[in-house]
């Protein structure tokens, strides 16, 4: 099947690289720094799959994709680092927060997937950590997630290892897509017949075509201690999105052995992935303003911690996969929703290499236009 290969060892560059070894290519990885790279934007406790998302059905239908997907990898891994929790949808009644809750709520319905609407006085009653000023709408769908990032990293890192994918610690200067060819910062020039970058909030920086499309973001997480009186309740809360179509928050409940998490939906879109991942008190604080008004006894949470990642985000949130010659592909723009599309999305570079079909369609389905086509099998 030829020599691969992949710059990047986050979630898409080792999706693509279990992809590509499993269609019989022989693999190398280039990674930056050790695997899984603490400056990775996959690289955290946790990342949430859930079918909710608002008006964008092309990316809600592809979460049934994902999931199987995920199956699939985690049968090769040995290991299932998931824990379901379901999701919790709220709204506070401003505009933007209504509608994409109702729109969530409306697809999710027309494509036969559960959903338990909640008024504010069943909500408050069946998660007592919620305060009810403000709260207008919610609703409880329960299938959804999470994928606990680190060891999932770490596991497919392992596995690859095992298949005899080659792994090089080396920082990438320059990319030639059109030669399939990576330049080292030592001067070694790796080619391989097929090329995926898959740099993350690097790549921008690496690809003339894609940096107009793509920031790097640097996102805020606070983890935090719950009030005693709350710990049992969040100990079996669902994730919670409080989001509108110009930001929010999330909350991923503290399940196996990790702690409450809360970060900002919106993207900043400012700053470098190179820059020192401690979080200023102003970026904690500016996190702990959106959700703590959400938190019945919130004087009561302690925080833990508050650290920064970065995001490479495309302005409308649709993913850029896509050829950028007949031997490389991108994989970029994830805007911190990609994770839970990386096997499914390395599946389908691995076969869109095999298929000119399937490369073709692979832009479309990946932005989340194309509904209902078979670019992954």
């Amino acid at each position: 099947m030829g020599d691969a290969l992949v710059l990047g060892a986050g979630i898409m560059g080792l999706s693509a690289a279990w992809a590509l070894d499993a269609a019989g290519h022989r693999v190398t990885v280039i990674e930056q720094d050790p695997i899984p790279n603490p400056r990775g934007a996959s690289v955290d406790d946790h990342r949430l799959i859930r079918h909710a998302y608002g008006a964008a059905t092309g990316y809600m239908r592809m979460v049934e994709e994902a999931y199987a997907a995920w199956e699939a990898l985690f049968e090769a891994i040995g290991e299932r680092p998931y824990v379901e929790t379901g999701v919790l949808a709220l709204a506070d009644g401003g505009a933007s927060e209504a509608d994409w809750l109702a729109a969530s709520r409306r697809n999710l319905r027309a494509d036969s997937h559960e959903v338990q609407d909640l008024p504010p006085a069943r909500l408050t009653a069946l998660f007592p950590w919620l305060r009810p000023d403000g709260l207008s709408d919610g609703f409880l769908a329960p299938r959804g997630g999470v994928l606990l990032a680190r060891p999932i990293v770490a596991a497919l890192f392992r596995h690859l290892q095992s298949r005899g994918v080659a792994f090089h610690q080396a920082r990438a200067t320059a990319v030639d897509a059109a030669r399939g060819r990576i330049t080292l910062s030592d001067g070694r020039v790796l080619e391989g017949d097929q090329l995926v970058v898959a740099a993350g909030p690097w790549a921008p920086r690496l690809l003339p075509s894609v940096a107009p499309r793509v920031t790097p973001s640097r996102q805020i997480v606070v983890y935090l201690e719950p009030p005693p009186q709350h710990r049992e309740a969040w100990a079996s809360a669902p994730m919670v999105l409080d989001l509108s179509e110009s930001g929010g928050f999330y909350a991923v409940p503290p399940v196996a052995g990790t702690g409450l998490k809360i970060g900002d939906h919106r993207f900043s879109c400012t700053g470098s992935p190179d820059d020192p991942r401690e979080a200023s008190a102003e970026e904690r604080d500016a996190i702990l303003a959106l959700a703590m008004p959400r938190l019945r006894d919130a004087a009561a949470y302690r925080v833990v911690e508050a650290r920064a990642c970065y995001y490479d985000v495309e302005p409308r949130e649709r993913f850029v996969v896509e050829p950028l010659s007949e031997c490389c592909v991108v994989m970029s723009g994830f805007s911190g929703h990609g994770f839970k599309f990386g096997p499914v999305l390395g599946q389908a570079v691995a076969a869109a290499f095999r298929d000119p079909a399937r490369m073709a369609a692979l832009p479309g389905w990946a932005a989340g236009d194309a509904q209902g086509q078979d670019v992954a099998a």
